[in-house]
């Protein structure tokens, strides 16, 4: 990865567009301490004018910064365990569940809260997440994400397989986020998506930042020739 210089606003959707090996993912789970930076070259990351330097995820979580994954049937959720027990895992890494002792009341709670929120639809309280359709999984798994009370939240590929319904769900609650104050970014190979959700649009080419637009002067080709060339 190369030094990057860019900026996510609160109450906004940054839209990030890349080709396959653009470095786009790359470059927020970096951010998200999922993949470790260069000590020695790997520029420096703020949040709230305050450097960071995370090495871990939990740390980026603790601060706020949630990631969902592109990919979630390996990295997004457990597939044998139920919904409640998938949500309340968000919460538990979180660190905000001090308790050593798991109440199932308070696990069905929060995943009965969220799944209302979301809209997540399933045969009963006790499906397990293997059992949902496409898009009912990735409801599950931002909800994970956002069971940790984030200030940032960053979405990878957040409609790839899933149905037309569900798409147009997961965008209202993409919006609903940036309406609500959350700093919100959207990474996303689908040109259209990234046109119709975003505030921002910053286009990543060979682990850089290459291109800023506003929504009002992008259009698909002006993004895919930054992309390229």
């Amino acid at each position: 990865m190369r030094n990057n210089s860019f900026s996510i606003f609160q109450g906004q959707i940054t839209g990030v567009f890349g080709l396959i090996g653009s470095g786009r993912t790359e470059t927020f789970k970096i951010v998200s301490g999922i993949y470790k930076r260069d000590f020695l070259r790997g520029g420096a990351i703020e949040l709230n004018d305050r450097p960071v330097r995370y090495v871990v995820p939990r740390q980026a979580v603790k601060d706020g910064i949630v990631y969902v994954t592109e990919d979630r049937k390996s990295e997004g959720f457990f597939e044998t365990m139920s919904i409640a027990e998938n949500m309340f895992g968000g919460l538990l890494a979180a660190d905000r569940e001090k308790s050593k002792i798991i109440s199932y009341a308070e696990m069905q709670a929060l995943s009965k809260d969220w799944s209302k929120t979301l809209n997540v639809r399933a045969i009963n309280d006790n499906a397990r997440v293997v059992e949902l359709s496409g898009g009912n999984q990735q409801k599950v798994v931002i909800g994970k994400g956002l069971v940790q009370k984030p200030e940032i939240v960053i979405f990878d590929e957040p409609t790839r397989g899933v149905d037309v319904g569900a798409i147009a769900e997961i965008h209202q609650i993409i919006n609903r986020l940036a309406d609500e104050g959350l700093a919100v970014v959207v990474i996303s190979s689908y040109l259209p998506e990234i046109l119709n959700l975003s505030d921002r649009i910053l286009v990543c080419r060979q682990g850089r930042i290459v291109e800023e637009f506003s929504p009002t002067e992008a259009t698909e080709e002006k993004i895919m020739y930054a992309a390229v060339h």
